[in-house]
């Protein structure tokens, strides 16, 4: 599979309460140009979620994110998700995330976590929460000692600093949920969402890194 971070410059985060909501999300964001999208195992409602996006949008590669325990990529995987996200690692939720023969993004939001995955052999992780965490200018910091890892920034991104973080030579793609107002959602106005999808995945045009 293509790397995660290469399918579209943003990936939505999707929290999902009803999982009758899924199918045409997803068919939504796949038909606004954002194919990657990752469903956070917050809700009760994630794994059936992942599953039935997996069976019904075969356009979506769909993801599970928040995944914090070995138990967790277990049933991610066996529901359908074909890469999986954290918000922070530890030995043991890595060994079971790159056992599992899908991607992963491991979160990382210090130089220590970053060096200690590079040392691992991993190289594409998520940054989270990204703007509390430093933004964009923490990120360019970390490009001169640290050009080999990627990213996939996450946490306070919206339309008006996707592009800032894009522009970044050590940005693959952006996480966020701006695409998905809880209105929107409530509404089942899935035009909106796939409008502001369209909007998201045209964010990188005319981007230029720096």
């Amino acid at each position: 599979m293509t790397s995660v971070l290469d399918l579209a410059p943003v990936v939505p985060v999707v929290v999902v309460d009803d999982p009758s909501d899924a199918v045409p999300l997803a068919r939504a964001l796949v038909s606004g140009g954002l194919p990657a999208i990752e469903v956070t195992l917050r809700t009760p409602a994630a794994l059936e979620a992942i599953g039935a996006i997996a069976t019904a949008v075969p356009d979506a590669v769909v993801g599970a994110g928040t995944v914090i325990t070995p138990e967790q990529v277990t049933e991610a995987v066996a529901a359908g998700a074909r890469f999986l996200v954290s918000p922070g690692w530890t030995d043991v939720l890595l060994d079971a995330m790159r056992a599992s023969g899908v991607p992963c993004l491991p979160g990382v939001s210090t130089t220590s976590e970053v060096v200690a995955l590079l040392e691992r052999g991993v190289r594409e992780m998520k940054f989270f929460p990204a703007e509390a965490a430093g933004g964009t200018a923490y990120l360019r910091s970390l490009y001169g000692p640290l050009p080999q890892a990627r990213f996939c920034p996450t946490g306070g991104i919206g339309p008006a600093t996707a592009p800032d973080y894009l522009a970044l030579p050590n940005v693959g793609c952006v996480g966020g949920s701006w695409m998905l107002p809880q209105d929107a959602i409530t509404a089942r106005d899935w035009a909106r969402v796939e409008t502001l999808a369209r909007e998201a995945a045209g964010l990188s045009a005319g981007v230029t890194c720096r």
